[in-house]
């Protein structure tokens, strides 16, 4: 999809629970491990907050936190803003990459369905950034595509997405495009390149939380 097309970005919420599996309750699962060393009144970076879905449901399940989101894409950024609605006022919204971002320091921070639209390199630069403005022992989590790289093993899994998108209601055609778009375009990396990126960006106790056909997550801490 493009981030900037508003009638794209307008139906954006409907893509994630049909594509990812278990979207709710990975979200759920992200905020419980945030709290447990966060506390109450937390100030959390949300990286990639575009859409506002995680924003929405963080702010419910805490009421003493306070957001900061960025995204690069305005549209979305008015997306989570409408999602938020009264939510939002706990939420500073920023345009922009993580460079972009307050210094912080946070007691937390998340990214999820993002880092695997950058490349290696990019990635190991964002999470460098956002270990830099946590306060040490704060919690990271993120999740997104990480697969294995062979052509084999790629092809299975890319394969069993798009079979769970046809069994959660996309046409057929629609989710073989999406299964090869991801493979030719998306720079996704396997789950031990996306560990070693988090470790040498600084964070310890990296632990899988999530692991969900082509998606992992993880929790580490600064």
């Amino acid at each position: 999809m493009s981030f900037s097309d508003p009638a794209a970005v307008a139906r954006y919420a409907e893509g994630p629970v049909r594509l990812v599996p278990g979207f709710h309750d990975m979200q759920r699962m992200a905020a419980l491990l945030l709290a447990e060393r966060a506390g109450d009144t937390a100030r959390v970076l949300v990286l990639g907050a575009g859409g506002g879905l995680e924003l929405k449901l963080f702010s419910e399940l805490q009421p003493g936190w306070t957001f900061d989101g960025v995204d690069p894409s305005a549209e979305m950024l008015k997306l989570a803003a409408r999602t938020m609605g009264p939510l939002g006022d706990r939420t500073r919204l920023h345009e922009g990459y993580i460079g972009d971002a307050p210094e912080g320091p946070f007691d937390a921070a998340t990214c999820l369905l993002t880092l695997h639209f950058l490349p290696e390199e990019a990635r190991a630069a964002t999470l460098a950034q956002v270990h830099r403005r946590l306060k040490p022992g704060a919690p990271f989590v993120t999740a997104h595509h990480s697969y294995p790289q062979d052509a084999a093993g790629k092809a299975l899994w890319l394969k069993r997405f798009a079979a769970f998108a046809v069994a959660s209601g996309v046409p057929a055609a629609d989710a073989e495009r999406a299964s090869i778009g991801i493979g030719e375009r998306l720079p996704a990396l396997s789950p031990d390149q996306d560990e070693a990126l988090l470790r040498q960006a600084g964070f310890t106790d990296v632990s899988l939380f999530y692991a969900a056909f082509t998606f992992r997550g993880w929790v580490a801490t600064a």
